[in-house]
């Protein structure tokens, strides 16, 4: 339905660009102006009207994959292993859904939100030494185009292990761009060229230290879960 309410709104459109284009022309020569200079001004308005922030987005989304996007592994298990005897074996997930239903995992978290609400820093606490930090943040508040930058960090020693960039359009953290409305699809893009792949394997690298699952979690209360709260 609602697709067909997009087919329907940008038929309308295309229908009053056309009718536009036809009188700007037809006041070029009743006023003796140029007829192709009218014309073309009246197709370039009506296409920045919908279309005046795809190429910018586009342009600076590819800029910033290009320059800052990947995935870097600072210290492996092994070396961590290594410099920390004996630790791992001792490391329990704090995982509060260990069955695995509904969410395959199911951390405690703490969200916080920054710069007028266009920066949001959740925490996932996977043990007692290691968070997995995710922060979204929009690059320019006109541009629908967001950075997302996940570390993994052994809490001990503030020292990050491995760290995953990644930039997405369409959709922005203050939420002036939603990823599901349909009108302006044109601008959606989840990541860049190989985004999915550094993501997936940042997730994999993370799932190393996340130490073993208890059985018991679903009985322990958490008090680490709080709510969005503004700086």
């Amino acid at each position: 339905m609602m697709g067909l309410l997009v087919l329907a709104a940008m038929g309308l459109y295309l229908l009053f660009s056309v009718v536009a284009v036809l009188l700007a022309i037809r006041f070029a020569k009743k006023h003796g102006k140029s007829n192709k200079r009218w014309g073309w001004g009246a197709v370039l308005v009506m296409y920045l009207i919908p279309f005046w922030d795809w190429l910018p987005t586009v342009a600076v989304h590819q800029y910033y994959c290009a320059t800052e996007s990947g995935f870097w592994v600072y210290k492996t298990l092994g070396q961590w292993k290594e410099e920390n005897p004996g630790e791992v074996e001792k490391l329990i997930s704090y995982n509060k859904n260990p069955s695995g239903h509904g969410y395959a995992i199911l951390w405690p978290s703490q969200y916080e939100l920054y710069s007028s609400g266009h920066k949001k820093i959740t925490t996932y606490q996977m043990n007692r030494r290691f968070n997995r930090v995710t922060e979204k943040q929009d690059i320019l508040e006109i541009l629908p185009v967001m950075r997302t930058e996940e570390t993994l960090i052994d809490i001990e020693k503030n020292e990050v292990i491995a760290r995953y960039i990644g930039f997405s359009t369409g959709h922005s953290v203050a939420g002036r761009y939603d990823p599901s409305n349909p009108w302006k699809a044109w601008l959606r893009s989840s990541s860049c060229r190989d985004g999915k792949k550094h993501d997936a394997e940042s997730w994999k690298f993370s799932l190393q230290f996340k130490g073993t699952e208890n059985s018991m979690d679903k009985k322990l209360t958490y008090d680490l879960d709080m709510p969005f709260q503004e700086d």
